[in-house]
């Protein structure tokens, strides 16, 4: 059967099941319209196309019921406001990561990635199967707006650097583009973290703006060319060990859906959140072994010390962030619960593995 086949009987299958179970709030033949807005260049690879597979997936499993039309970041708003749009109504849905909402929700950074935190399939886990999706919705209920997982970036590398990091005294004065948590981490370790999009990131690495920059890993470094403004390429990404993408709806949008039209749009995103970071996990393997053999990329550990360091105050980061208010206390505290218990299982299981194959 052919992909585009299987989509649509799984559309149509899902439309059934769910038309029994409520009768339809919006007649078949009503077409509607979703803008959604993203924090990635349009058509960037994986990130930009992922957003573009969701929106073709639910107006494909719709029939055509739910048009969705994608706007990279700075089409129709910049990049860093796509929260905003979609909680007061601009747009129906966007794609981004939670820890670029921190200024407005500081505790949402938990359902992005946490500084030697979880990987992809263990935050994946603890969200369906652990508690983090409700606590998720809970979060963004007060700003109108629903989450859902829709992508991972997997482990990614701790990024392109102009100055060798051989000593935790290296980190001190080093201006770095690093979102979310790691650069609150960054920043006690004596450097000064910059929060800017992608779309900023190679002109500002290659002119001396910042002298280090993290992205997502081989497969979009190597797209950005940022192999051409760097002198070093360290690992591993400490700050991000599995970054969750989300997509968010605007409530009162999805409320207005006919049952079976939200069932389509939140196993859209539950699709889209696997197919990335499958993809994420196939392309970076062949994307590194160019960056190393044709552009002969310096391909670098961050030593020791320095890891023992960035993880020590990582510790501190979160720790402080749990304590401020009752909201991210519980939300700290489903987290590390069931980090605690996925990282018992994983040392005799997956990371022995590793070490033996």
């Amino acid at each position: 059967m052919k992909r585009r086949d299987f989509i649509k009987q799984a559309g149509v299958g899902a439309v059934a099941s769910s038309a029994v179970a409520a009768p339809a709030i919006v007649k078949a033949d009503t077409k509607i319209k979703w803008k959604m807005v993203t924090t990635w260049p349009k058509n960037f690879p994986v990130l930009g196309t992922g957003a573009n597979q969701l929106a073709k997936l639910i107006t494909e499993m719709t029939d055509g019921r739910i048009k969705v039309k994608v706007y990279g970041a700075g089409e129709l708003i910049p990049a860093f406001e796509v929260f905003d749009a979609v909680s007061r109504g601009t747009a129906q849905m966007g794609h981004g990561a939670a820890y670029y909402w921190k200024g407005k929700i500081e505790e949402a950074q938990f359902f992005s990635t946490v500084p030697f935190g979880m990987n992809a399939q263990e935050m994946t886990s603890w969200l369906y199967y652990g508690g983090g999706m409700e606590l998720w919705k809970e979060t963004y209920e007060p700003f109108g707006v629903i989450p859902a997982a829709a992508g991972n970036t997997t482990v990614q590398m701790a990024g392109w650097f102009n100055k060798e990091i051989n000593s935790t005294a290296d980190l001190n004065g080093l201006k770095m583009r690093i979102p979310g948590l790691g650069g609150e981490v960054l920043k006690r370790a004596g450097g000064t973290p910059v929060n800017l999009p992608g779309g900023e990131l190679f002109t500002s690495l290659k002119t001396g703006a910042i002298d280090a920059t993290e992205w997502v890993g081989p497969y979009n470094d190597l797209a950005f060319g940022l192999y051409k403004a760097a002198k070093y390429y360290y690992y591993p990404g400490w700050h991000e060990p599995g970054t969750t993408l989300e997509a968010i709806i605007n409530k009162k949008a999805f409320d207005a859906l006919p049952k079976d039209l939200q069932s389509i749009v939140e196993n859209a995103c539950r699709m889209v959140n696997q197919e990335m970071t499958l993809e994420f996990a196939a392309k970076n393997n062949a994307a590194l072994d160019t960056l190393v053999n044709k552009h002969n990329v310096d391909l670098r550990k961050l030593p020791d010390d320095v890891l023992a360091k960035l993880k020590d105050l990582s510790h501190d980061v979160v720790s402080e962030l749990a304590a401020k208010n009752k909201a991210a206390q519980k939300i700290y505290d489903s987290y590390n619960k069931f980090y605690t218990q996925v990282s018992a299982w994983h040392e005799i299981s997956e990371k022995i593995y590793y070490n033996v194959r």
